[in-house]
């Protein structure tokens, strides 16, 4: 019998939602997880299309024993059904439009139908105000998961890259949120018993803006060592990578600037991601970096292993999972302290720690990385050993801990 019984709700699935959930089965607490698609791998969908699949593997959630796992998937496959075909974009519908529908969707049937006899209710960012809301009323603790920084401070610093770069406005999603999804988010922590970030920086976004410190619990995530590791580089060429999303909110044009005025001989740039700026517009930077396209989170080791540092300079971020894979693969790291750089690395043993949209500084710390190729070694080491302590155990050990301390 689970003394206080918790239902833990994400609409899509991440790595870090797993982890939770796992965190509260191995505290007794965990009743059941609510998402949108769950997959248990099955080897007759074998024959279905590959990109079917592909699809499935990626929504991978075996749940913990004894746990009910409830999905409620139609509204999902109708997203992806439209993201592949692009048929919404005929229709003027964004891509975010559709993922905040499958969230508000998911919130509202919560709320309605899956809140009967919990202690408490575990849920992220954009969906759970409606199951917040709900939860208050018949006394169940409401626990927040924010992934990334709160949207005041991402706002305020998109809105000022779209002043510097008009160009890029497009491509800078939180400073033209609808008003309707910012009043949620500001419902959802104002609702909030608890917050977890994973984050300084997020913990900072939230204090900045009058969020009672008492009520943030600043938990890192851990680093995938069972899947990452060291392996020896192939050639001698120096290279710089970077991994992710590529979009205006990450700093990718900074890195570029930087890297086209160092003109290093025998060196590359990998950016290696979506590419989510308006088209065309890394066309001018064209022949300076080489571009890969999304690729299987499990090729990710070797790209990692052919570099020597990876570059995360991003402006707008929670965590960064990145860097704790990089690091796991003894790669050290240079970013900005709009990371969790600064809860992961100290500056100079395991990589560097720059300011966001300096152009100067980013460029020094690259050519330091390119002319103290020794160094840069002892520092990927170093870098392994820190993710070696940063497990998802740890992770673990730390969220069933408090959440079992509000709960009792």
């Amino acid at each position: 019998m689970k003394k206080a019984p918790i239902s833990l709700i994400h609409p899509t699935g991440n790595p870090n939602s797993r982890e939770a959930a796992l965190a509260l089965a191995e505290a007794n607490l965990l009743h059941e997880i609510i998402t949108s698609i769950a997959y248990i791998p099955n080897p007759g969908f074998k024959r279905l299309p590959a990109f079917v699949t592909q699809e499935l593997e990626r929504r991978t959630w075996i749940p913990p024993q004894n746990v009910n796992l409830r999905t409620h998937p139609w509204m999902e496959i109708l997203r992806v059904g439209l993201m592949r075909t692009g048929i919404h974009k005929r229709f003027g519908i964004p891509n975010q439009r559709l993922t905040d529908w499958i969230y508000l969707s998911l919130d509202r049937h919560v709320a309605q139908s899956h809140l009967k006899g919990l202690r408490a209710v575990y849920a992220y960012e954009d969906g759970a105000a409606c199951a917040f809301e709900a939860a208050k009323q018949a006394g169940i603790l409401c626990l927040y998961d924010l992934p990334i920084m709160f949207y005041r401070m991402s706002r305020e610093i998109q809105a000022e890259e779209a002043e510097r770069f008009p160009e890029l406005a497009p491509s800078l999603q939180a400073a033209k949120e609808p008003q309707w999804k910012l009043e949620r988010k500001e419902k959802e922590v104002q609702l909030a018993d608890r917050i977890f970030v994973a984050s300084s920086v997020t913990q900072r976004s939230l204090l900045a803006f009058g969020v009672d410190a008492a009520k943030i619990s600043v938990i890192p995530y851990g680093a995938p060592l069972e899947y990452f590791h060291p392996k020896p580089k192939s050639d001698s060429c120096f290279r710089a990578i970077y991994v992710g999303r590529l979009e205006p909110r990450k700093g990718i044009h900074y890195l570029l600037e930087a890297w086209n005025s160092l003109k290093l001989p025998n060196a590359e740039l990998w950016l290696v991601g979506i590419n989510e700026y308006p088209p065309g517009w890394l066309d001018r930077y064209a022949g300076s970096f080489r571009y890969i396209p999304s690729v299987p989170h499990t090729a990710l080791n070797d790209y990692y292993s052919a570099a020597d540092v990876l570059v995360f300079p991003s402006l707008v971020e929670g965590f960064g999972l990145v860097l704790l894979e990089a690091m796991a693969c003894g790669i050290p790291i240079i970013t900005t302290p709009n990371t969790a750089g600064p809860d992961l690395i100290t500056d100079s043993t395991e990589g560097f720690i720059v300011p966001i949209r300096n152009v100067e500084i980013l460029q020094e710390k690259l050519e330091w990385c390119y002319s103290h190729r020794s160094e840069l070694a002892l520092m990927g080491k170093a870098a392994r050993q820190k993710a070696e302590q940063l497990t998802w155990q740890l992770y673990r050990q730390n969220l069933r801990s408090m959440v079992y301390s509000l709960t009792k």
